[in-house]
């Protein structure tokens, strides 16, 4: 987690009264209440007055209600908080302490904008005029000018932020991949999602069966005594007809995946993993000539929902996890059969608070995947496990496999198929850096999650992937995309 506690703070408050009156029915006729309650005044908590805090507050329920922040609205899950975001300094170029107003002006002769103006004490750049070129950065013979990037734009992996004139960011749709890294990045708390919440509440006050789908890498998130088993109690507490791990979904993908794999490899061709939305949209949005080398295996969340609409076609599927992308998955890339609705932690957390229910420590004992489904959501698992049920159905071949860790290597990858030289057969990509145990919503710290996953994981049963998928009727649903 990257954000400041006080931007954590004030999400979760928003979160938890939006999702405490859609339960009680009231959020139309108290909506417009939560500002003034979550910050009651006079004096301001965190920006220059309540009023400006309080826009911020209504600009976060409408992410929580599913709405983009403002009136306009291009889809993107991803949205600015534009009142949230205006504190941010507007200049990326800024003239330090080090400046010594020298004669020479190195700076302003080297500007072609007139930007930079000599001040009394030492150079000015106008933020009005300033391309951010950064010739005059060049030109300091001091070193006195600094580059100074947005967390936002810093931590975005396939330059999607820009500025308007107003300073204020702005995420290019066309080129975001929805990996959600800016979101935790930004100290302002002024980027954020769209949620599926009051769906969710609707479903579960309604008469379908709705169903919670929990991610591999939820697993050790919450301390090494909360286990699936928690999970399982703990969401049915809530109104959830049951709790479907979605390991098994991993298995799933691994048995689809390795027939790709083992076909293409024979045919000596390349081919990419599925499993990862920010990957796929990397791969869509950025590198669109290498589309049809994605796996048309479908990820295993849609896995996991197949398998319960297959039995009951009315039913209200809900991923849970540590991801942005999946509901990218969900909204843009519409794949018959898939979630009905994505929750990450922290909005399945404030429906859990809403409902008066908490984690508790349970055993053990309720597992519904291999091990190497559990997995899955590390970076380098989908590999493991592929080649793992080679080996247990006795197709072992030869084949490499590119191992993408993160945007930054997927690019790479990509980059390197792109001009010949990807050595390897195939490219697994994680959007994320550790794969989904580092999304940009996980809970607790990567090392520590994964100090007690290995500790939950290694409890488990060792059962093979193959031993495992005998446990349930796979003929009733297709495991491609149609």
């Amino acid at each position: 987690m990257f954000a400041d506690e006080n931007v954590i703070k004030i999400k979760h408050e928003v979160l938890y009264e939006v999702a405490k009156l859609a339960f009680e029915g009231k959020l139309e006729e108290e909506r417009d209440h939560i500002p003034e309650k979550l910050i009651p005044g006079p004096t301001p908590q965190f920006r220059c007055c309540v009023y400006k805090e309080r826009e911020i507050i209504r600009q976060r329920i409408r992410l929580a209600e599913g709405k983009a922040p403002g009136a306009v609205d291009d889809g993107n899950i991803i949205q600015v908080i534009s009142s949230a975001c205006e504190d941010c300094p507007i200049s990326s170029y800024v003239v330090t302490d080090n400046c010594q107003n020298c004669i020479g002006k190195a700076c302003v002769n080297a500007c072609k904008f007139g930007a930079i103006s000599a001040g009394d004490n030492r150079s000015h750049i106008d933020a009005n005029k300033c391309k951010e070129c950064g010739m005059c950065a060049k030109a300091c013979p001091y070193n006195a000018i600094a580059h100074l990037k947005r967390p936002c734009k810093f931590a975005c992996p396939v330059d999607a932020i820009t500025y308007n004139e107003q300073g204020i960011s702005v995420i290019d749709e066309k080129k975001c991949i929805r990996c959600g890294l800016c979101i935790h990045k930004c100290p302002f708390g002024a980027i954020g999602s769209k949620t599926f919440i009051v769906d969710v509440i609707e479903a579960l006050k309604s008469d379908k069966k709705v169903y919670a789908m929990v991610a591999p890498a939820t697993e050790g998130q919450f301390g090494p005594d909360i286990t699936m088993g928690s999970w399982k109690e703990a969401l049915k507490k809530v109104g959830f007809e049951d709790m479907i791990e979605v390991g098994l979904g991993g298995d799933l993908t691994t048995q689809s995946e390795a027939e790709e794999w083992l076909e293409a490899y024979k045919a000596g061709e390349k081919k990419t993993t599925s499993c990862c939305p920010g990957f796929v949209n990397l791969i869509r949005k950025h590198f669109p000539e290498f589309a049809d080398m994605i796996s048309t295996t479908v990820s295993p969340m849609c896995m996991i929902s197949r398998l319960l609409k297959a039995k009951d076609p009315d039913c209200y599927t809900v991923f849970i996890g540590p991801c942005i992308s999946k509901k990218s998955e969900v909204k843009d890339q519409k794949i018959e059969g898939n979630a009905d609705a994505v929750l990450t932690y922290s909005e399945i957390r404030a429906i859990m608070r809403a409902k008066d229910v908490q984690l508790e420590p349970a055993a053990n004992d309720y597992q519904e995947s291999s091990v190497f489904g559990k997995r899955y959501g590390n970076s380098g698992g989908v590999t493991d496990s592929v080649l793992e049920y080679m080996k247990e159905t006795n197709q072992e071949c030869d084949a490499t496999v590119c191992k993408a860790n993160g945007a930054a290597e997927c690019k790479k990858a990509l980059l390197m198929l792109k001009a010949g030289k990807l050595s390897e057969d195939f490219i697994e990509g994680m959007a994320c850096v550790g794969g989904c145990v580092g999304g940009p919503s996980s809970y607790e710290d990567q090392m520590k999650a994964k100090k007690n996953r290995d500790k939950l994981i290694s409890e488990a049963d060792d059962r093979t992937i193959i031993g495992n998928l005998k446990n349930y009727d796979l003929d009733s649903f297709s495991h491609h995309r149609d």
